[in-house]
């Protein structure tokens, strides 16, 4: 499912994050993280896990996502 599918049929989003590893080379960056999601669509209620990675570049001193990747996590 794509991002924009997500947001047009979700009434309330809610993104919990807890990082767990950071690194930072010279213009690039990563951040690796658990992201604990709440949606509600269509009156209904739905929470997910997923380890997340997001990878960011910097550009006139301003950094950008240039990648996210994410897997749930089932338990």
């Amino acid at each position: 499912m794509s991002w924009e599918q997500i947001f047009k049929s979700t009434q309330y989003l809610e993104i919990n994050t807890n990082i767990i590893s950071t690194e930072v080379n010279g213009d690039l960056a990563y951040v690796v993280l658990l992201e604990e999601v709440m949606q509600v669509s269509a009156r209904r209620r739905m929470k997910a896990e997923s380890m997340a990675t997001n990878i960011f570049t910097r550009m006139a001193n301003k950094w950008y996502l240039i990648h996210h990747h994410g897997s749930p996590i089932i338990s």
